[in-house]
């Protein structure tokens, strides 16, 4: 399949994402300047972690004018499926595409960590290699990574199970000392109504193989290479 990889100014993830893809997992990938108008072609998009525009204003706040994003619109419309990591799901928040918000982390420190990441669903694009409650090794990398939405909104994610991904212990329990950023619910990454977007605060190319500390963020991209797969 053929992967779309967005790049704005600033972002620094492109390259990762393009590895993961192309070199770990075998699958076609093209870097798509933020200015082009159009995605297709393109079986699925990446939108990479980063700083676009220098996140200026807030992450994602000036991305979201991109002319790519009209593109990125009529391809979640059209079905095909979407990943923001990092940055990307600073950008798909600002942007509508998900709900919620992502603050300054409660500590106000940026983290550079391992996490261990609890698989809420194994019925999704994203998750489909995963097992239930599968617990999976991915690092974060940001300053502002703190999930927030209206408690409406929360319950709501919760109901419709679009929590795809919750921060854990090595046990499986969501702790307060296991939430790296102060996320609402210990929330890690959400879906949209549709299914077919998600946004993540960790980075799954940077978990892709054995010798970076984890292979589980191949799980995620090779969930999605096998929806695609399926049809």
């Amino acid at each position: 399949m053929r992967f779309g990889i967005l790049v704005f100014p600033g972002t620094w993830s492109d390259t990762d994402c393009y590895y993961q893809v192309k070199n770990i997992l075998g699958q076609d990938a093209e870097y798509v300047w933020h200015q082009e108008t159009s995605l297709d072609g393109f079986d699925s998009v990446i939108l990479p972690g980063g700083f676009s525009y220098g996140d200026y204003l807030r992450p994602g706040a000036m991305a979201r004018f991109s002319p790519v994003m009209d593109a990125l619109n009529r391809f979640i419309d059209s079905g095909r499926t979407a990943i923001g990591i990092c940055n990307g799901f600073q950008i798909l928040c600002e942007s509508g595409l998900l709900p919620g918000a992502l603050l300054p982390n409660h500590h106000l420190e940026y983290r550079c960590q391992w996490t261990h990441l609890r698989t809420e669903r194994a019925d999704t694009p994203f998750t489909q290699s995963c097992g239930q409650g599968q617990l999976l090794k991915v690092p974060v990398s940001h300053g502002e990574g703190n999930y927030f939405a209206d408690t409406a909104t929360l319950a709501q994610l919760e109901e419709e199970g679009r929590v795809l991904f919750r921060y854990c212990d090595a046990s499986g329990r969501a702790t307060e000392d296991a939430n790296p950023n102060g996320s609402a619910n210990n929330i890690a990454g959400i879906i949209n109504e549709a299914g077919n977007v998600l946004g993540m605060m960790p980075h799954p190319e940077r978990s892709c193989e054995a010798i970076l500390g984890s292979t589980d963020g191949n799980l995620i991209i090779e969930s999605i290479i096998e929806s695609c797969r399926q049809g």
